[in-house]
C-alpha cells in the first residue's frame, strides 16, 4: 500500500536529517534526545529522585499528556459551558501550524477548494 499522494511534499524531519550529518561529521548527535555518553553524575541522581516520586520523565502521548488535556477540558468547560471529553474531543500540538494542517487533513479530500483569508488587511 502507498501513501496517499498528498503526503509527497511532505519531507523528513528536520530532526532525522541532524541526526545523519551528526553521524556523517562524528559530532555529538543531541537531535533526537539519543546521546552518545552517559549523563552527569547528579543529573542521573535527579532523575532518579523524580522517578522515585513518580514524576514525569517521558515524552508524552502524541496528542498531549493525559493531565494536561483534562485540565485544559475542565477550563475550556467552564469558560464556555460545554462539556469536553478530553479523551475524544481535544487534541494538543506543537503549535498552531500542526493544529491547522492536522484540522484540514482530517476534513478535506484531494480535490477540495479552500478559501483562506489572511489574518491582516493592506492599507
Amino acid at each position: 500500500m502507498q501513501p496517499a499522494r498528498r503526503t509527497n511534499p511532505f519531507s523528513e524531519s528536520v530532526i532525522r536529517a541532524q541526526t545523519r550529518l551528526a553521524q556523517r561529521f562524528g559530532a555529538i548527535n543531541l537531535a533526537q534526545g539519543f546521546p552518545d555518553f552517559d549523563p552527569p553524575a547528579f543529573m542521573s541522581e535527579a532523575l532518579s529522585a523524580v522517578i522515585a516520586r513518580g514524576g514525569r520523565h517521558q515524552y508524552a502521548i502524541t496528542w498531549g499528556a493525559p493531565e494536561f488535556r483534562t485540565s485544559l477540558a475542565r477550563k475550556i468547560g467552564r469558560q464556555t459551558e460545554f462539556e469536553i471529553d478530553a479523551d475524544r474531543e481535544l487534541t494538543v500540538t506543537c503549535g498552531s501550524t500542526e493544529a491547522m494542517l492536522a484540522c484540514l487533513m482530517s476534513v478535506l479530500d484531494p480535490g477540495d477548494r479552500l478559501a483562506v483569508f489572511s489574518p491582516f488587511s493592506r492599507s
